[in-house]
C-alpha cells in the first residue's frame, strides 16, 4: 500500500517540533503524532525511521517541510543530503486558519504539515552554497558600511555639541585633519580620537571587502552576468553581484512585473466594487533587493539624460554590442522618467521607487535575455 505522508517541523534554535499527518481524501488531514526532540537533523531522521518502522511493509512518500527563519537553509541541505524530500515554506504565503489566537509549537508544526499536505504556501528558492556564501560575505560588507555611516554622523554629531562645524567638503584628508586639530580637553581628544580610529579601522575593513567582492565577480558562474548588470546605470560591481545572488534563479519569474513583486516595488490595491484605491508599495520580498534597486534608481535620478559618462563606457567596453544597446535604452527611458515625475512635481522618493520598479524590469530581462 502506497502513504503520502507530510512532516511539519516547527524549528528553533532550542528545539523542534515535529508533527506527521497523512492526507485523506476528503480535503482533511489525519494527524499521526507529534514530538517535540532535540534541535538537529539526526532527530528528523530518527523521527523517519519510526515512520516507516510502524507503516512497515508500506511504500512511504515523506516529505518534510519547515518555515523559512532565522537558521537558513542548513537543514535543508542536511535533509536533502541523507534522501529526505525537504521544503522550506514561505510564511506569508501559508495558510491560517481565522480566529486563530492559540498559538503553540504543536500547532505550528500541525500548520505546517496541513500545509504541504493541501498545498497552501509558497516554496523558497534555495540558493546554491556558493550563492549563499557571497551573499553572506555581501551582507557583511554591508553591515560595515551602515556602522561607517553611524560613526560619520555620531562625529558630526560631537564637533557640533562642542561649537566646530567644518564648512567645506567632508571626509577628505584636510577634513581629518581638521578633526585631530581641532582644541578640545583632555577627555573629549580622547573620546573623538577614539571615533577617529574605529571610523578609519571600518573604512579600511570596507576597501579590502570590496577590493575581494571584485575578485568574486570574476567567478565563472558570475563574470558574463555582472558584466551585462553593470552596463546599467546606477549599478557597479557590488550591487550587481548583490542582485545575482540575492536573486538566484532570474528565470523563475515569468516576467519581469513579477520580479518586481518579489522585491516589492509593485503598489499595493484595496478596491471594493466601482472604488479603486491604491495602496503604496507592498514592501515585500527581499529588502536588500528593494534597498539595492531603489539606490539605484536615485543614482539614476542624478545623471543627465543623453549623456554618457566616461565610467559607464568603461562599463560597457567588450559586452556585445545588442546588451550595450539594451542597456541604454534602458538609461535613457529611465532618467527620462524620473525627470517628468519631478517635473509633475512628485516628490523624489515617489519618482525613485517608480524607476525602481521599472529597472527591476530591465534587470530581469537582460539576466533572462529577454532584450528585443
Amino acid at each position: 500500500m502506497k502513504r503520502i505522508l507530510k512532516i511539519g517541523a516547527d524549528v528553533h534554535s532550542s528545539n523542534y517540533t515535529l508533527c506527521a499527518v497523512e492526507p485523506l481524501l476528503e480535503g482533511d488531514v489525519n494527524e499521526l503524532f507529534t514530538v517535540d526532540v532535540e534541535p538537529c537533523y539526526q532527530e528528523i531522521l530518527r523521527f523517519i525511521e519510526k515512520l516507516k518502522k510502524r507503516f512497515r511493509g508500506d511504500e512511504l512518500s515523506i516529505t518534510c517541510g519547515y518555515e523559512a527563519g532565522c537558521l537558513g537553509y542548513k537543514l535543508f541541505h542536511d535533509l536533502e543530503a541523507h534522501g529526505v524530500k525537504c521544503v522550506i515554506l514561505a510564511p506569508s504565503t501559508m495558510e491560517v486558519p481565522g480566529g486563530k489566537r492559540i498559538k503553540t509549537d504543536k500547532r505550528d508544526a500541525f500548520l505546517i504539515a496541513k500545509c504541504l499536505a493541501k498545498g497552501g504556501f509558497s516554496a523558497v528558492h534555495i540558493p546554491t552554497q556558493t550563492d549563499e556564501a557571497v551573499r553572506d560575505y555581501l551582507r557583511m560588507r554591508d553591515d560595515h558600511k551602515q556602522s561607517v555611516k553611524t560613526y560619520k554622523q555620531q562625529i558630526n554629531a560631537f564637533c557640533l555639541r562642542h561649537g566646530y562645524k567644518y564648512e567645506r567638503t567632508k571626509w577628505t584628508q584636510p577634513h581629518m585633519k581638521w578633526l585631530r586639530e581641532i582644541e578640545l580637553g583632555e577627555i573629549d581628544r580622547e573620546t573623538l580620537n577614539s571615533y577617529l580610529a574605529t571610523y578609519e579601522q571600518l573604512t579600511d575593513a570596507v576597501e579590502r571587502y570590496d577590493a575581494r567582492i571584485e575578485e568574486l565577480s570574476y567567478m565563472d558562474e558570475y563574470r558574463e552576468k555582472v558584466q551585462k548588470l553593470r552596463c546599467f546605470v546606477g549599478i557597479k560591481t557590488h550591487t550587481a553581484l548583490s542582485l545575482i545572488v540575492e536573486t538566484g534563479d532570474f528565470s523563475r519569474f515569468v516576467k519581469g512585473s513579477f520580479y518586481g513583486s518579489f522585491v516589492g516595488l509593485v503598489p499595493g490595491e484595496k478596491s471594493s466594487g466601482p472604488h479603486t484605491n491604491r495602496c503604496p508599495i507592498t514592501k515585500a520580498g527581499n529588502k536588500h533587493l528593494r534597498t539595492l534597486l531603489t539606490e539605484c534608481a536615485q543614482a539614476i535620478g542624478r545623471s543627465r539624460p543623453g549623456y554618457k559618462s566616461k565610467e559607464l563606457k568603461s562599463r560597457q567596453k567588450g559586452c556585445p554590442p545588442e546588451i550595450v544597446a539594451y542597456a541604454d535604452k534602458a538609461n535613457d527611458r529611465l532618467r527620462r522618467k524620473f525627470h517628468k515625475m519631478i517635473y509633475r512635481g512628485k516628490h523624489k522618493n515617489v519618482a525613485a521607487t517608480a524607476v525602481a520598479r521599472e529597472l527591476s524590469c530591465f534587470v530581469w530581462g537582460m539576466m533572462t535575455d529577454n532584450i528585443a
